[in-house]
């Protein structure tokens, strides 16, 4: 009879491990769900933060597109505005100046290219400025770099303290 019972608790004690196993089996199977929906989400969360900070990044560039757009514009206006300016002190000269004499040739040659250069800045502004400014450069490369290594020497000896 005790090896019955020994045979019946070590029967019962293998059910008893089996359905442990299990259990663990079980258990290890949810938490690998929990996790694998865990790492879903983190994904989706991922990439919904990826696409938000897209969308913030191209609102971005759009906005910095038109403000550039924006000061372009303010500032041919603004150079418009000079030209304007120049013209008029260009009258202003000759008026003041009057035609007769030395006085009066200087002021009418003065007049004279302060109204050409306002009219320059009133039709091409800033932009016209520049693709003069490089057509000049592409043609006459030699002098542009001397002007350039000539106006970098003053400009840093100007910055520089004397002893």
């Amino acid at each position: 009879m005790a090896t019955a019972q020994k045979d019946l608790h070590h029967h019962g004690s293998n059910n008893l491990g089996d359905q442990t196993k299990e259990m663990a089996s079980e258990t290890a199977s949810r938490a690998k769900n929990i996790a694998e929906g865990a790492v879903d989400k983190v994904k989706d969360m991922a990439s919904d933060a990826a696409g938000k900070a897209r969308d913030m990044g191209a609102a971005a560039a759009h906005k910095a597109g038109e403000a550039a757009n924006f000061m372009g514009k303010k500032a041919d206006e603004a150079t418009s505005a000079v030209g304007s300016g120049m013209k008029s002190l260009a009258g202003t000269i000759r008026d003041k100046t009057g035609n007769a004499g030395v006085v009066g040739t200087a002021g009418s040659a003065v007049a004279h290219t302060l109204e050409a250069g306002g009219r320059y800045l009133e039709e091409q502004g800033l932009s016209g400025i520049g693709d003069d400014l490089t057509n000049m450069i592409r043609r006459n490369p030699i002098p542009a770099v001397l002007l350039g290594v000539g106006v970098g020497f003053l400009v840093a000896r100007a910055l520089t303290p004397r002893s």
